[in-house]
């Protein structure tokens, strides 16, 4: 396999028609603070709502972010839902002709209930579904073909999300596959928790889960032998040319050629594994249809799919953001040490999946475990930490001659490294007020070697808080510079 982040970079912008059930992801977040007094039920106080793409619509969304184009082909409700749906995809930039609206038909809405524990740890209470799952009407299903008619002829790949809720069914989908097929397009099939892929006729690729595999394939996944012999059968049923099986933290499974290997992937702390799939459907859909391989395009889904279950709900993973990880994974500090600009969008798009950004500053010259310590209380107290650190020239002004002992530089990718830690970047300025104005941190956190907080001000104005946590005893810059200049002179 090439190198993913080049793979990556070749990434053009291609077009890709996504089929499938579009569903609208509905957030009801609260605060519980007691228990209901007619039930042993948690009482949610209802603080806000959100609405997000969901299912198809979400394979959608994260196509746009991976640098795609995208067309939306389907049917949902011609209700308040369905509008609802239509407008959050046109206003990321789908095309949403294809989205077909039927007044007998009602939109999917899965309603998440969330608690929010000490009002930022996001836990999901109850879901709501409100659904129509029977098969569109023959007549509606001939418009739905026309629609991908229309679109399989303008686009590079047909990528289908299947949750079985009516669009894709035993009946229809060999027709609209083939229907795709004939347009000469590439056809990608996440498939539903369905036993028969006859359905799937005309699948180019298909990417079941593991226990979608096994209960389509009938044979129980315990190895690598019984993974080939499994994706081997779905692609005899299908017509396939690969499959790729998500093994969730232990990466994938690819099937082609006849032979299969594993596509590993870093072990993930799962928060929520919603949209996940989606994800891993977009990633193969945009690199497949800028000329990756499949075991390139695999292992880049892998990285996709692994950083959405680190998020809470359905979001759209960036191509930024894999480019990011990538980084990491080689060691490169670029991943996370960034100008103010940078930032300022990356902290843009973290606050609109409904992130909390936590901000501390100073000049961290010879990190040591007091640091290390300050900085994972600080993480702790939202979803992102910013560490912002005064440049050469800064701390000497700030310390005076001698000062620092490590350069900016060395310092940032020292703190790069440290797994708590989101961004790091430099700042020349005396105090971080324009970072501070520029980035608006939900939190300002500082350890407590001042008696004052230098930023209070600019945080509290914009209604943020400030938080100061204790010293490590014992462990400062300024005593280990002391006891390495007493050891020296043999005192």
């Amino acid at each position: 396999m090439n190198d993913p982040i080049q793979a990556l970079d070749r990434f053009g912008s291609p077009r890709v028609a996504v089929l499938g059930d579009y569903m609208l992801d509905a957030y009801v977040y609260g605060d519980v603070e007691r228990i209901s007094p007619e039930a042993p039920v948690p009482v949610l106080k209802v603080l806000r709502r959100e609405d997000r793409p969901g299912g198809a619509a979400n394979v959608v969304s994260s196509v746009l972010a991976l640098g795609g184009q995208a067309t939306c082909v389907g049917a949902a409700g011609r209700d308040a839902a369905g509008a609802s749906l239509s407008r959050l995809l046109a206003e990321a930039g789908a095309e949403t002709a294809g989205l077909l609206q039927f007044p007998e038909r009602t939109t999917t809405v899965k309603s998440r209930h969330v608690g929010l524990a000490q009002h930022r740890h996001q836990q999901q209470i109850l879901r709501v579904d409100d659904e129509a799952v029977q098969p569109l009407s023959a007549a509606r299903q001939e418009e739905l073909l026309r629609a991908l008619r229309r679109e399989a002829a303008r686009c590079d790949l047909v990528a289908v999300e299947d949750y079985d809720k009516g669009v894709v069914t035993d009946e229809s989908g060999p027709a609209l596959l083939a229907e795709a097929r004939k347009a000469g397009k590439k056809v990608l099939v996440d498939p539903a928790g369905i036993r028969n892929y006859e359905r799937y006729v005309g699948a180019t690729l298909l990417t079941p889960n593991r226990y979608e595999a096994q209960l389509a394939s009938g044979i129980r996944l315990t190895d690598d032998a019984s993974l080939e012999q499994a994706a081997g059968r779905l692609a005899d049923l299908t017509g396939a040319e690969a499959v790729v099986i998500k093994l969730d933290r232990e990466g994938s499974f690819l099937f082609e050629g006849g032979r299969g290997r594993r596509i590993p992937t870093r072990p993930r702390a799962v928060y929520d594994v919603t949209g996940a799939g989606d994800v891993v459907l977009a990633m193969l859909a945009v690199a497949l249809a800028s000329g990756c391989g499949c075991d390139e395009a695999a292992a880049l889904a892998n990285v996709a799919g692994g950083l959405e279950v680190e998020h809470f709900g359905v979001v759209p993973i960036y191509r930024s953001e894999v480019r990011e990880e990538l980084q990491r994974a080689l060691g490169l500090r670029g991943g996370k040490v960034l100008e103010r600009g940078r930032l300022a969008e990356e902290v843009q798009r973290r606050r609109a999946r409904g992130e909390s950004i936590v901000f501390t500053n100073g000049c961290f010259d010879l990190l040591h475990m007091g640091h290390v310590r300050y900085l994972r209380q600080a993480r702790q107290l939202g979803s992102c930490l910013i560490v912002a650190i005064n440049t050469d020239a800064g701390v000497k002004r700030l310390k005076g001659a001698g000062r620092p002992v490590i350069g900016q530089d060395e310092r940032a990718e020292m703190l790069a490294a440290l797994e708590c830690v989101d961004y790091v970047t430099l700042f020349d300025e005396d105090t971080p007020h324009a970072l501070l104005e520029l980035l608006r941190p939900e939190l300002l956190v500082k350890g407590g070697t001042t008696p004052s907080v230098v930023g209070r001000e600019v945080v509290e104005g914009y209604g943020g808080r400030v938080v100061t946590l204790g010293l490590v005893e014992g462990l400062s810059t300024t005593r280990i510079i002391e006891r390495i200049l007493a050891a020296k002179n043999g005192r």
